[in-house]
């Protein structure tokens, strides 16, 4: 038996909702409901979901709770990660450093703490690092890898390699303690088997066609 906790009305509702828990969804829980999968499995067979049902069962598999550790007590007084607007894809990190960081255009990129780790524990999730946009596109400021890729099974500190990407020559860049300078971005993860063979088992349109084999203009 699984004892799930769900917001459910009816028992179609229920036996939709645990269906898409055991395809791999989390949905929240607000009363005891105890449901045979295999019973779940024959409902949402017999009973398929409507467009809110699936809808509803799809938002609820992006309501995924993590922790978040604080390591540097001082985002408490500059303001703990959090999405800055509703439909925010990302948390700002801020830069958790002791003293004003001058970073300098092309010079090999400097890793900044931001004071936080995250406990997922979850191989359907990951978290990437990416720059801020408006750091990036006016100020110049990326990261120094491009992407940095959080692993869900990764609990130490989080780190930004902050890098400059502006020309030679032009100006300075300088990072204060608690300068929100990137952020965290919480995204699915598909782990599919691999099968390893000599050949491959079909053939696509494209096949073997590579870089600049679809063309560049409008036709």
């Amino acid at each position: 038996m699984i004892d799930l906790r769900l917001s459910v009305g009816s028992e179609r509702r229920r036996a939709s909702l645990q269906a898409g828990f055991n395809a791999g969804y989390l949905p929240h829980a607000t009363s005891s409901v105890p449901i045979r999968p295999r019973d779940a499995r024959r409902a949402a067979v017999e009973t398929p979901l409507t467009y809110m049902e699936h809808r509803e069962v799809a938002m609820t598999s992006c309501r995924k709770k993590i922790e978040v550790q604080i390591l540097d007590p001082r985002l408490r007084e500059w303001g703990l990660p959090r999405y800055q607007t509703d439909m925010a894809a990302g948390v700002d990190l801020h830069a958790c450093i002791d003293e004003p960081l001058v970073l300098q255009p092309q010079a090999p990129a400097v890793l900044v703490p931001s004071g936080i780790a995250v406990l997922m524990n979850d191989q359907e999730m990951a978290a990437i690092v990416l720059a801020r946009s408006g750091l990036g596109h006016k100020k110049g400021l990326i990261l120094g890898q491009s992407v940095g890729l959080i692993d869900a099974d990764y609990t130490a500190q989080i780190f930004v390699s902050a890098w400059l990407r502006t020309p030679p020559g032009s100006e300075t860049l300088t990072i204060n303690p608690g300068d929100r300078i990137a952020q965290l971005v919480f995204v699915p993860i598909i782990r599919p088997e691999l099968t390893f063979v000599d050949t491959l088992s079909a053939t696509t349109a494209r096949g073997g066609g590579g870089f600049g084999s679809t063309g560049f203009g409008t036709s």
